[in-house]
């Protein structure tokens, strides 16, 4: 079995485990502290947003679920849009404060008053009005987040190099972010009781984590120094790093298991409240959520530290296929509870809520690696693109299981505060057991393929040392031969310019001349403008002020979300276009010829 990293053991530099990145020393605690304390406050404000927000807006504020849904959907295919963006300014940004923080100092005050904003809506709000002050606070919110989160989660993966180092830090990061869910589960019945009703229970609650992000945030800003030799390393283009973050093989597999999980994962915050006050029917649903969410998360907490130590001890990738099956098998067992299995639903909820830890730090610590992986092909660091890239795809893919069973529900005959049908019961059971059990099941198989381990990790940076060399690295996931970037034969400035089009849109150049790559990309442009004005008809034929809208509503918006970002892609390729006019076609070649080299090498 593999044992503990050199940096982490105490191991001398003679060993000869200690190569590349093992070499570093172990982050001070009190930077891992700094790290991820902000987490806590993030987490707590995620889990009203996620649980609570749509039945308190629906229910108490009795804003109809079809206007919820398509809220959700804009504002999220709006956010979608804005990470891969604030991953681009993140990484080119250049300041005395570095590229990660001066985001974070702006957006986490931000955030905090937006979120205070959501769950106030002014008293004399009803219906329409409610709804606009929904979709309003709810879209600025979700802005403010990405311009604080985006940076934090490309900061993490730059404070150490170290395979099992990045475990710990990410583990007490998710400590962090267990802790704040568990008191978020906790805390909004109490101050609901003892303060009067659920507005004035989350207006306090909107106090008390909006000063408390903003303050751990500060924190953080003052505390942690970022790393000078990759703030000072040179910025990459938004497309041609798309194009090169998804030719990474390693990467690929990683985003396929989160994509698919992403399909259902908003579903288990967002039916909880419905299963447990309309299917399991409880005298006092607010009071039994609450035990339920204190159960899941207070178990994801204490078996916190066991997946830690399984994936140190055993690594990281066994200890994340086995913590699918809890999951997979809770899921399932919830679709056959019923009126009155209480007890039963706790005891599902402890075996799915432990492992609940396991994802949330292994997730990061795999994609840190990713990210050395990607380093070796391209000779630069781009945690911030990645995260954006991993954070736009995830987020589209989460955009209908957000929406879609709300406006599947209301399609059903879903009416506030009364007994539902047996249609109804039905729908809510299958929305929130078979869906996400059905998913789980799809991941576990595709991460079968994950390829990087401790020792490929190593290996990994050995070439990367390599490469600073002059020297020819050896791929440890292919096993084939990478030379260095000025061993390729190619202007690698001029090369990132080109990866702004596709390799068969270089070699169409190539027979049909500039001109044609030109009035190709304009068509691009102008397909994607006509889909998205499309969408936005069709979703205001759908919604009006006075009829509830339905499922067709809401795909019209996912579809209205992808054009439009889609139309943002085409309109930075059609810009790149216009310096194409002295590039040659032996420049193109070169270039044709480096990726489909590294395209062969990157295959297993």
């Amino acid at each position: 079995m593999p044992t503990t990293s050199p940096a982490i053991s105490g191991a001398t530099d003679a060993d000869p485990a200690a190569a590349g990145p093992t070499k570093e020393k172990s982050l001070p605690l009190r930077i891992k502290l700094s790290y991820g304390a902000p987490s806590l406050a993030g987490a707590a404000l995620a889990i009203p947003i996620g649980i609570h927000l749509t039945i308190f807006y629906s229910d108490t504020i009795l804003v109809p679920l079809g206007f919820i849904a398509i809220v959700k959907a804009v504002a999220r295919a709006m956010d979608a849009i804005t990470d891969p963006l604030m991953g681009w300014l993140s990484d080119r940004t250049r300041s005395r404060w570095g590229r990660r923080r001066p985001w974070i100092a702006v957006g986490a005050p931000l955030a905090a008053i937006a979120f205070y904003a959501m769950f106030t809506p002014p008293e004399q709000f009803s219906g329409i009005q409610a709804a606009f002050w929904f979709a309003t606070t709810y879209t600025l919110y979700y802005v403010f987040h990405t311009i604080y989160i985006i940076p934090h989660y490309g900061l993490g993966p730059e404070l150490t190099l170290d395979y099992h180092e990045r475990t710990s830090l990410f583990g007490i990061r998710e400590g962090f972010v267990v802790f704040g869910t568990l008191t978020a589960a906790v805390l909004p019945p109490i101050l609901i009781d003892n303060l009067g009703g659920e507005r004035a229970g989350y207006s306090a609650f909107a106090i008390i984590f909006g000063a408390l992000l903003t303050i751990l945030y500060l924190n953080l800003v003052v505390q942690v120094r970022e790393r000078p030799e990759f703030a000072n390393r040179e910025s990459n283009p938004l497309v041609p790093g798309v194009r090169r973050v998804l030719r990474n093989r390693a990467f690929r597999v990683l985003l396929a298991v989160y994509l698919t999980g992403s399909i259902t994962g908003a579903i288990p915050g967002l039916m909880m409240p419905y299963f447990t006050k309309y299917v399991l029917q409880p005298d006092e649903p607010g009071l039994w959520l609450a035990i339920f969410l204190a159960t899941y998360f207070g178990a994801g907490f204490l078996f916190l530290p066991f997946w830690v130590w399984a994936a140190r001890r055993f690594e990281k990738k066994p200890v994340w296929l086995v913590s699918f099956i809890p999951g997979f098998t809770a899921s399932l067992c919830l679709f056959f509870l019923g009126k009155g299995d209480l007890i039963e639903t706790l005891v599902v909820l402890v075996w799915a809520g432990a492992a609940f830890g396991a994802s949330l730090f292994l997730a990061p610590s795999m994609q840190a690696d990713v990210i050395d992986y990607d380093e070796l092909y391209t000779g630069r660091r781009r945690e911030a693109q990645y995260g954006a890239m991993w954070s736009i795809m995830s987020k589209f893919m989460i955009i209908p299981s957000m929406s879609m069973p709300l406006a599947i529900l209301a399609s059903m005959g879903y009416v506030p505060n009364i007994e539902q049908t047996d249609t109804v019961q039905f729908t809510i059971r299958a929305i929130f057991g078979l869906a996400p059990a059905a998913t789980a099941l799809i991941a576990f198989f595709v991460a079968w393929a994950y390829p990087i381990s401790r020792q490929v990790h190593e290996q990994i940076w050995q070439g990367i040392e390599a490469h600073k060399r002059g020297e020819v690295a050896r791929d440890p996931i292919t096993g084939r031969s990478l030379p260095p970037i000025s061993q390729r034969g190619i202007d690698e400035t001029l090369s990132w310019h080109l990866d702004h089009f596709s390799s068969a849109e270089l070699r169409a150049w190539l027979r049909t001349g500039l001109a044609a790559l030109k009035q190709r990309v304009r068509i691009y442009l102008g397909l994607s403008m006509a889909l998205f004005v499309g969408a936005c008809v069709g979703t205001s034929g759908e919604v009006s002020l006075t009829t509830e809208p339905g499922l067709l509503a809401v795909l019209y918006v996912v579809a209205a979300g992808v054009s439009l970002t889609a139309f943002c892609y085409h309109l930075i390729r059609l810009r790149a276009t216009r310096t194409l006019d002295g590039v040659t076609a032996e420049d193109v070649e070169s270039h044709l010829g480096a990726v489909q080299q590294l395209g062969r090498i990157n295959q297993p």
